[in-house]
């Protein structure tokens, strides 16, 4: 059974499967922190817990958003078209964001828990379909679409609805036309608002053909975020 859910601070009962959706722009971010080599992003619940995760890995890279905007003392800011320009290779991040992480962290209680914007949401969704679906019981699946309001993720989350069921709707470009509609986005349109960069929406917005889902597991009681390829 696949039910979508909305919402950041949620209490979800036990299921299979978890999938949490930030496409503006947590997940986004995370997905290409991959592409450029990133080893693992480690979740933080708060400002305090980042820096105390750095503090014990000093190599590490803080990186994330307070409302929409840069984390005085973080290495990054929560910005894909700025970490799609800087080599990775090898790091740890470590992730504070608004919606996107404080949903996955209130989403622990799956077998499998995976994130994703839109960018990766077929490549996620065909990994769940091929790898999980009919091949027993019904299996218990949530979608999370993590901001609390928004139309954004949401879309995203019926989209991905629409690949696990099999009828395919909406199709993706109506999904990328909510998304683009969405109140989330309009802020990246907006030439008086220059800390949100359009180019973030162009990747926000363009779905990659990526070989990896991204996982979340747990280490040493840590909630790190993996990539996991699809072969």
């Amino acid at each position: 059974m696949i039910q979508i859910v909305q919402g950041n601070n949620h209490r979800l009962v036990d299921a299979e499967v978890h999938v949490v959706i930030d496409v503006i722009r947590a997940f986004t971010v995370a997905h290409y922190a991959f592409i450029r080599g990133a080893e693992r992003i480690i979740l933080a619940g708060s400002l305090e817990e980042a820096f105390r995760f750095k503090q014990n890995h000093p190599e590490s890279l803080l990186a994330g958003e307070i409302s929409g905007l840069p984390i005085p003392g973080f290495d990054l800011d929560n910005s894909p078209a700025r970490i799609a320009q800087t080599d990775l290779a090898g790091k740890t991040l470590i992730q504070k964001t608004t919606n996107g992480v404080e949903a996955t962290l209130n989403s622990l209680n799956a077998k499998h828990i995976f994130v994703t914007g839109f960018s990766n949401a077929a490549t996620t969704a065909a990994w769940i379909k091929n790898r999980l679906m009919g091949s027993g019981p019904e299996l218990s699946l949530h979608l999370i679409a993590s901001h609390p309001t928004g139309d954004d993720d949401l879309a995203c989350a019926e989209y991905i609805a629409g690949i696990l069921s099999g009828d395919s709707r909406p199709t993706a470009a109506q999904t990328l036309e909510r998304i683009r509609a969405s109140a989330a986005a309009a802020k990246f349109f907006d030439p008086e608002q220059p800390a949100f960069l359009p180019e973030d929406m162009e990747l926000c917005l363009r779905e990659r053909s990526t070989e990896f889902v991204m996982k979340v597991a747990i280490r040493g009681g840590i909630p790190v975020i993996e990539r996991e390829d699809v072969n």
